[in-house]
């Protein structure tokens, strides 16, 4: 567990780094509704002494980000940005979640009525918003309790600090609804020790706060009971210096203990197993080390996996391997091209699908096309990660700021 120990100083350094962060700059449940929410009321906020807090109001559906949350955060992060009397901005969610993730099921109903320019308008503002995050100006603090999947963690994972407590649960499960994992997934799950991030990204299984800050995705770890306490201190701050506001939360932090059944005990043989090129290769080495050794960590992962989409598992396996070699507005601008291929239905129209035996019907049901691994050829993957047509804008993000 050392490696994990120091984890969390490794990715920050990953997201600060030049190589990775140009320096010019999950799904839900939720009601049909959403695009009728305020604006104003989707994000509340609260004044402190040289910072700003937003916070996520959208409980009835854990905080799932819809077009008017992220264009109100996407409005405030600039004022704040652009104020010299704000030092800092600290994100959270309102109740119990962090936030679910986006808003899929009224991207299925857009879908369903035809309404496809609105599913690019979700996917162009949520994405040029991780990118705000991720090269914010100042220091970041997002108190992640509660649910934390998909998009939600797209505009938190690449800010400065991330709080985990014991009431964090994080996973990317996007497969599971015939998608990938988007909003800035590729990026930081390959940027996570060995082969955990294809891990996640295939089988979309949840993480704990304590898992979080032991592999990195959190920066630091505290019980939730602290959390007032921790939101008292930085209130307090007069300051825009990310040491001090580390200093600060790391006063009130605890010691993270994964439990012992966590994924993160079982990196040898999960990095043995997910190393390999191909979905296929990976599925050949879980069933080889299932036989030989009865291994239900093995059975249990070809379990989750035969959940998931075959098309979906290809293509988000490429699409982390690609995320490792590339900068955070690289990732988001394929990721981009990815989603309007998934959602326009061309190749498949597993993502409908996926929502209707998940979210809507609920049947858990679902009939993937192509139905198979060997019925997903080379040609469906290429054209998943090429523009969906050779007029179609490409993502635009300030990266000359």
């Amino acid at each position: 567990m050392q490696n994990f120990r120091s984890a969390s100083s490794i990715l920050r350094r990953f997201m600060q780094n030049s190589r990775f962060v140009s320096k010019s700059r999950s799904f839900c449940g939720v009601s049909t509704n959403a695009l009728i929410d305020e604006p104003e009321n989707t994000v509340v906020v609260e004044g402190k002494a040289y910072s700003r807090t937003a916070i996520l109001n959208r409980p009835h559906v854990l905080n799932a980000i819809n077009c008017s949350t992220v264009a109100r955060l996407m409005k405030l992060y600039k004022n704040w940005e652009d104020d010299p009397d704000i030092g800092f901005v600290v994100l959270k969610g309102g109740d119990r979640a962090f936030s679910a993730g986006g808003d899929v099921v009224t991207l299925y109903y857009l879908l369903k009525q035809g309404n496809f320019q609105g599913c690019k308008e979700f996917c162009w503002t949520i994405y040029s918003f991780v990118y705000v995050v991720g090269t914010y100006l100042k220091p970041h603090v997002a108190l992640l309790n509660g649910i934390t999947m998909g998009g939600g963690a797209g505009i938190s994972i690449p800010g400065t600090f991330r709080v985990a407590t014991e009431k964090t649960m994080f996973a990317t499960p996007e497969t599971l609804i015939g998608y990938h994992p988007d909003a800035g997934a590729s990026f930081y799950l390959s940027r996570l020790p060995g082969y955990l991030g294809e891990y996640l990204a295939l089988t979309g299984d949840k993480m704990s706060g304590a898992e979080m800050v032991s592999c990195g995705l959190a920066t630091h770890y505290s019980h939730s009971a602290k959390l007032p306490l921790i939101e008292e201190q930085l209130g307090k701050l007069i300051t825009d210096d990310p040491s001090v506001i580390e200093r600060s939360l790391e006063n009130c932090g605890d010691i993270a203990h994964p439990d012992p059944a966590s994924v993160l005990h079982r990196i040898g043989i999960l990095d043995r197993c997910f190393s390999h090129d191909t979905v296929e290769e990976i599925i050949d080495a879980l069933e080889s080390e299932a036989a030989k050794k009865q291994d239900a960590w093995c059975v249990a992962t070809l379990r989750k996996l035969q959940e998931t989409s075959p098309l979906s598992l290809k293509v988000s396996l490429r699409s982390i391997r690609q995320g490792r070699h590339q900068t955070l507005d690289q990732c988001l601008r394929r990721e981009y091209r990815m989603s309007l291929q998934a959602l326009s239905g061309q190749i498949s129209n597993d993502f409908c699908e996926g929502v209707r035996s998940r979210l809507v019907d609920r049947d858990l049901a679902p009939k993937w096309d192509p139905p198979s691994l060997e019925k997903v050829t080379d040609d469906m993957v290429d054209q998943y990660f090429s523009r969906l047509t050779a007029s179609e804008s490409e993502l635009e993000l300030p990266t000359q700021q």
